[in-house]
């Protein structure tokens, strides 16, 4: 029979790796009961052939024969003299199968249905992609740039799938070319209309866990356990390891003879800093850890409102708080207690907030944001440090410093 250009849709599809045979001939079954609804109000007493090896189909309609002029559903019912054009020997009563030509739904009907079915397959296709990368949901993934946009950079596989790699996901050092193999993992995956659109994030702690699973046997082969990750994306992170073998050392596997094993993590992420702890449920001793490279002297606890007082000599202070803050905000992040630094000897400082009546919140926000929450943690600070570490001006600082020694110092 002729089958025009659905021919052609077989053959385009039949060998899709996406798509079984099983499948296929479902949804062309689905594509043409379609077809003759519209054409004929119903589809119930018709049956469909498909061969779709060889774009071969073959559609039949079923009808009673009824007694001349009796025909009231002209689908499911055929006159006798109708029905003798087709096999002179019928009689009222009997079942007449008549075969339905391609070509007698029309033009248009056709055309149509060949656009149905490219969309059904598309459509069965983009629901197979989803299925497969919500499977890997939280692994890492690579694909090459395809093109960069302001607020994206668009990614395709080895399968041509497209894989979004927003701005807010990359690593602030990230720079990226045509071309290029960009590794992260896949955050999310949603269905947007019939599409599936795929999430890559670089700047997930799950990223570094990840990386360090792929990079290191003992914690690829569980002997390490990584029991938590915080990151400041491109800046530092924190890292804390155990292991269950008393013989190997976590931290120690883990960063490698001079770094050697952590090198390619690191590099991967953009230099960012990375500190590898021990992990342990003596809590003293974990925020201790966390605080590193600061040596700390003593510790204060308040586990009922998860605030921790570290004691540390003057010289560890800055060593504790990090640049930025980065540290000791990590280290928070890291143990679940808000950390709280404090000099040794400081018994006489005071803190920030009671000089809210002359220095306006936001400004002690700022100061507070770098671990800095005391007199007298601002005033051993030099000026140009205290610019780098947070976003006041200059004059603001010098105005705060004038401030706190008029008040302070007195």
């Amino acid at each position: 029979m002729e089958n025009l250009a659905l021919i052609e849709s077989f053959s385009e599809f039949k060998d899709d790796k996406l798509i079984d045979r099983v499948t296929l001939m479902a949804i062309l079954e689905d594509v043409f009961r379609n077809a003759l609804k519209k054409k004929f109000g119903d589809d119930d007493n018709f049956d469909i052939i498909i061969n779709p090896d060889k774009g071969d189909l073959e559609i039949w309609r079923n009808r009673v024969v009824v007694a001349d002029g009796e025909v009231e559903e002209p689908n499911q019912e055929i006159s006798l003299s109708e029905a003798r054009k087709i096999e002179p020997d019928f009689e009222v009563g009997e079942d007449v199968s008549e075969e339905v030509k391609l070509i007698d739904l029309g033009r248009r009907s056709i055309l149509a249905l060949r656009q149905n079915l490219i969309s059904k397959i598309h459509e069965h296709d983009n629901t197979n992609i989803y299925k497969q990368f919500k499977d890997i949901i939280g692994e890492i993934y690579t694909a090459e740039v395809h093109h960069i946009r302001h607020r994206a950079v668009i990614l395709l596989d080895d399968d041509g799938n497209e894989i979004i790699l927003p701005k807010d996901k990359q690593i602030p050092s990230d720079f990226f070319r045509k071309g290029d193999n960009v590794k992260g993992v896949i955050e999310n995956v949603e269905l947007k209309g019939n599409k599936p659109a795929i999430i890559m994030s670089r700047t997930s702690p799950l990223f570094l866990e990840k990386l360090f699973e792929q990079e290191i046997p003992e914690v690829f082969d569980g002997l390490i356990t990584i029991k938590n990750v915080v990151r400041i994306p491109g800046e530092k992170a924190k890292v804390a390891v155990d292991s269950y073998d008393d013989r190997i050392d976590p931290v120690g596997a883990c960063v490698g003879m001079k770094g050697s094993r952590i090198h390619g993590i690191v590099r991967e992420l953009g230099n960012e800093n990375i500190d590898v702890i021990n992990y342990t449920t003596n809590l003293q001793l974990y925020i201790t850890r966390a605080l590193s490279p600061a040596r700390v002297t003593s510790i204060k606890i308040d586990e009922e409102n998860k605030r921790a007082e570290a004691i540390l000599k003057p010289e560890e202070v800055s060593k504790a708080i990090g640049r930025g803050g980065h540290n000791i905000r990590l280290a928070g992040k890291l143990t679940g207690y808000e950390i709280d630094v404090f000099r040794e000897g400081a018994e006489e400082d005071v803190e920030l907030r009671e000089f809210s009546d002359e220095i306006e919140g936001w400004i002690i926000d700022e100061f507070s944001k770098a671990g800095l929450d005391t007199a007298k943690s601002v005033l051993e600070q030099e000026v140009a440090d205290l610019v780098k570490r947070t976003d006041l001006e200059e004059e603001t600082i010098n105005e705060v410093i004038r401030i706190l020694r008029a008040e302070f110092e007195d």
